[in-house]
């Protein structure tokens, strides 16, 4: 593994972005864990980080960075690379959960968790891509969910957000797989983060309640999830399996975690079926990533 390598992590303030950047940085990497607020409501959360950097020695940064602004995302972006000189990994972590009867929610909520979930993938990567398409080397990892393969009531919004990701992921994988770059989906289920107290509740209370017995499946479900949790050190560890697998040898998309297990035949029958059409069309080359000239991943 090179050292040098620089990985750029939104939504690392807790949970999967935080146990990423400290296991990065630990193992070698150069690491800019990114935040919003990190001047305000996350500077404890960001001292923390520094304060780790500094007592193990790890190359280890805070940048603040809000992905639903496109000027955020933008000068965190030019930050990084005025600091390292490029980007090799960008992980895209940020997000949260919606909790609730679909009907319940208001266009404003849906909005806003498109904003993040989805909207701030598209701002980071349009940000970060040119960087990597000179580079000829590049490897971006979104952190989708096993509720971007299969649906649970009472998620309705938060899975719409994941499976539009995947679709995003995976169309990327395509067109930028003759750039050099690639570009893959980590679909975890339940684990111990703060997604489960910090998620929003449906504003319209009373559509909720004409459901009558069917408005506690939310609960339910949140409830089910919540006791299956497991630690997040899994999912660190296996993003930094991914980073160190050579291009070309990376599955487009990996499940981890309890629950979701069950969903990899619908992984394994869309891949097969994607690879199939794109044969038939004569754009099998498309289905592998290229040589890097200065192999980031």
């Amino acid at each position: 593994m090179n050292s040098q390598k620089v990985v750029l992590i939104t939504g690392s303030s807790s949970g999967f972005g935080r146990v990423i950047a400290e296991t990065l940085a630990r193992k070698g990497y150069r690491v800019f864990a990114s935040m919003r607020d990190s001047n305000s409501k996350n500077a404890a959360r960001r001292d923390e980080l520094l304060q780790l950097a500094g007592s193990e020695k790890l190359s280890l940064s805070v940048v603040d960075l809000d992905v639903t602004d496109e000027r955020s995302v933008e000068r965190a972006v030019t930050e990084v690379i005025a600091d390292a000189g490029r980007i090799d990994v960008l992980i895209n972590n940020a997000g949260y959960a919606l909790w609730g009867l679909t009907e319940a929610f208001t266009i404003e909520q849906a909005q806003r968790i498109f904003d993040t979930n989805f909207f701030g993938v598209v701002r980071m990567n349009r940000s970060v891509l040119p960087h990597m398409r000179r580079q000829h080397s590049g490897l971006i990892i979104h952190v989708s969910s096993g509720a971007g393969r299969g649906v649970f009531p009472g998620m309705g919004l938060y899975t719409a957000t994941k499976f539009a990701l995947e679709a995003l992921a995976e169309c990327y994988r395509y067109e930028l797989s003759q750039q050099g770059v690639d570009s893959i989906s980590l679909e975890p289920g339940p684990f111990a983060t703060e997604i489960f107290g910090k998620s929003e509740a449906a504003a319209d209370g009373g559509r909720s309640a004409e459901y009558g017995e069917t408005a506690k499946v939310p609960q339910f479900i949140f409830s089910a999830i919540e006791s299956s949790a497991v630690p997040v050190q899994e999912v660190a560890d296996e993003v930094a399996k991914l980073i160190e697998t050579p291009a070309g040898q990376r599955p487009m998309r990996t499940l981890i975690g309890p629950i979701v297990g069950a969903l990899q035949p619908i992984n394994d029958t869309a891949g097969q079926i994607q690879r199939e059409i794109l044969t038939s069309m004569g754009l099998e080359h498309l289905l592998t990533v290229t040589s890097a000239k200065s192999e980031a991943a």
